[in-house]
């Protein structure tokens, strides 16, 4: 006769805790991501050669239209997002707002872009541009792309150029920057017209608070008479673009806005380069710098995935899909 011993609830609890690490690890593999000093080391040995790879760009092209469609879905519009239409917010489950007729007539009529796009210039904030004497580089692309409202002054335009074809505003910075457009609207519309006859690229559709921001922001602008065109992200392209970098080990509660401007590049542009995409502290030669080339400000610890979207992008790097920039271009612009 054999006897049962009964489980204790230690063991219980034991067994059910091994079951949930299991399950989490089978759904968010766990790697040991390198240090800054490894990566930097790294892209120290990899050099400054860099060679094309026309077949790699057109399969990630393909891999972009197949996943997110970027060519008809990276904007809202009246063709994608008609009258009746649902647009789920892609940063809050559960929250959605169905077109109507008083934001149906914002939306521009197609995808505005002149399609294909030659050569793209992505162009971040990083501190890496100080000093860089990039500017000369990023005026001569085809379609220049820039994050978050940065400065243009003069004292920034020989590292990060003066030409802008689209850039994005997010509502944070609209409410930090401009006190949510709620008093005066004349700061921010001096401010864009640093970015020419620029669009505006704005996620008004990704979480409920931006919306109104991002709204008030359209109407400002209309009401100046400016020569910028808003344009709003779609909110479906936003969380294809974010499935599709967490299924290649990006894990943040949101991509940064560099990376989903990267993404948009590729899937529109036969070449990208990217510039001030360094979230490290030093320089490749171990100097310190700053967050921003205009300021060192940190963002919201936990919030984005940087170091873990920059291995992804030296990855595409060198494979010769994409070209970053990441030390001096005077030699390549004189």
């Amino acid at each position: 006769m054999f006897l049962r011993c009964p489980r204790s609830k230690a063991s219980v609890w034991i067994s059910a805790l091994c079951g949930l690490v299991l399950c989490w690890l089978y759904i968010y593999p766990v790697y040991r991501l390198p240090s800054d000093k490894e990566i930097v080391n790294e892209v120290l040995q990899q050099g400054e050669v860099w060679k094309k790879n026309e077949t790699g760009i057109n399969l990630f092209r393909k891999l972009m239209k197949a996943c997110c469609d970027p060519q008809k879905m990276f904007a809202v519009t009246k063709e994608n997002s008609p009258l009746g239409s649902v647009l789920w917010y892609d940063g809050e489950l559960y929250h959605s707002r169905t077109v109507n007729n008083d934001t149906y007539p914002l939306f521009v009529q197609e995808t505005p872009l002149q399609l294909p796009l030659k050569k793209c210039a992505v162009v971040g904030n990083g501190g890496i541009l100080k000093r860089s004497g990039c500017g000369r580089a990023i005026d001569q692309a085809d379609f220049v792309m820039r994050c978050n409202l940065p400065p243009l002054s003069k004292e920034y335009t020989e590292d990060v150029g003066t030409r802008t074809h689209l850039v994005t505003a997010n509502p944070s910075i609209i409410e930090k920057r401009f006190q949510n457009l709620l008093w005066s609207r004349k700061a921010f519309i001096d401010s864009v017209k640093a970015y020419g006859n620029s669009y505006i690229y704005m996620p008004a559709f990704s979480m409920k608070p931006g919306t109104e921001p991002s709204l008030r922001a359209y109407y400002s602008l209309a009401d100046s008479g400016s020569n910028q065109t808003v344009l709003f992200a779609n909110p479906d392209f936003l969380w294809s673009v974010g499935r599709f970098w967490k299924g290649r080990g990006v894990h943040a509660k949101r991509l940064s806005t560099g990376l989903f401007l990267v993404s948009l590049a590729l899937g529109l542009c036969e070449e990208v380069a990217l510039y001030g995409f360094w979230p490290f502290s030093v320089d490749l030669r171990q100097r310190p710098i700053s967050h921003h080339y205009y300021d060192n400000v940190l963002p919201f610890s936990g919030f984005h995935a940087m170091p873990e979207e920059f291995l992804q992008l030296w990855h595409l790097h060198k494979s010769g899909i994409l070209q970053m920039h990441v030390e001096a271009c005077a030699r390549e612009s004189s």
